[in-house]
């Protein structure tokens, strides 16, 4: 079982990762990312669906077109967890990629 977060280390995640927001509620935490296009969007999801595979973690999330919504908790923990912090830096990382992308159409 994985160890569930302190509020102080979810403090401090939050300060160096400021697009991504605590769900008090659900001790998750949030973000949405949106792109130039669905073409991108699915691109990113693809990307962060390799990470969780391979972390054994997956997101809960929802895509709209050129918008991907995430919520990352462990559920076996009942909260956040170091899981949740690497796999949102991994999507931070996969959405860089796509700043400078030009939309296809």
């Amino acid at each position: 079982m994985r160890n569930k977060m302190s509020a102080q280390d979810i403090r401090k995640f939050l300060e160096a990762a400021p697009h991504w927001r605590h769900d008090t509620d659900r001790d998750a935490i949030v973000r949405e990312f949106i792109f130039a296009d669905f073409n991108q969007a699915f691109a990113f999801m693809t990307q962060v669906a390799l990470a969780a595979e391979k972390r054994d973690h997956h997101p809960e999330w929802a895509n709209i077109y050129n918008r991907v919504n995430i919520l990352l908790t462990t559920h076996d923990a009942g909260g956040l967890t170091a899981e949740d912090f690497a796999l949102a830096r991994c999507a931070d990382d996969a959405f860089s990629r796509f700043a400078l992308v030009p939309s296809t159409h």
